[in-house]
């Protein structure tokens, strides 16, 4: 069986709106303070390089779900590519904050048992319900396919929901 792309994203920009709304604030301000004061005007480029540099941030980033494992690539000069096998998925939670959901955007949280990556965000996604719903269904393929299982512990060293422990 050959690794194929089930899907592949990166997050919106939406998700750093706040930032370049705020760069945007204070370039105002530096136009206006560089009418009063001339030598502010030299300070104009610092938050729009700083817009610049949030926009790569997010360009940057790309998120890929093959039907074996999923790949984060990360990085603006220099590239990280990271990855974590579905079998290895414990959880998924998704969020959708009322910001995001005005965009139809959402972030998926993994808990993992990868020791790298015990937690993973997909964040700012579109179809975020049915990314999830995808990942759960290859998940669940590898763990049946590995016959991977899953124990919780209690803090007592007992096993979870086993009543003959007790």
């Amino acid at each position: 069986m050959s690794e194929e792309i089930l899907w592949k994203g990166s997050p919106s920009q939406i998700l750093h709106l706040g930032r370049h709304l705020l760069a945007l604030v204070v370039v105002g301000g530096l136009g206006w303070g560089g009418m009063l004061f001339p030598p502010v005007w030299f300070a104009l480029p610092l938050p729009l390089l700083w817009m610049l540099w949030n926009y790569l941030v997010v360009r940057c980033r790309t998120y890929e779900l093959t039907t074996e494992r999923l790949r984060l690539y990360e990085g603006v000069l220099n590239q990280t590519i990271d990855e974590v096998e579905l079998y290895r998925v414990k959880d998924t939670t998704m969020d959708r904050p009322f910001w995001f959901r005005m965009f139809g955007l959402s972030n998926l949280h993994l808990d993992t048992s990868d020791r790298s990556h015990p937690k993973v965000t997909i964040e700012a996604v579109s179809d975020g319900i049915g990314l999830r719903e995808t990942l759960r269904k290859q998940v669940e393929f590898w763990r049946d396919r590995k016959r991977v299982r899953e124990v919780d512990f209690e803090e007592g060293g007992e096993l979870e929901g086993d009543d003959s422990l007790i």
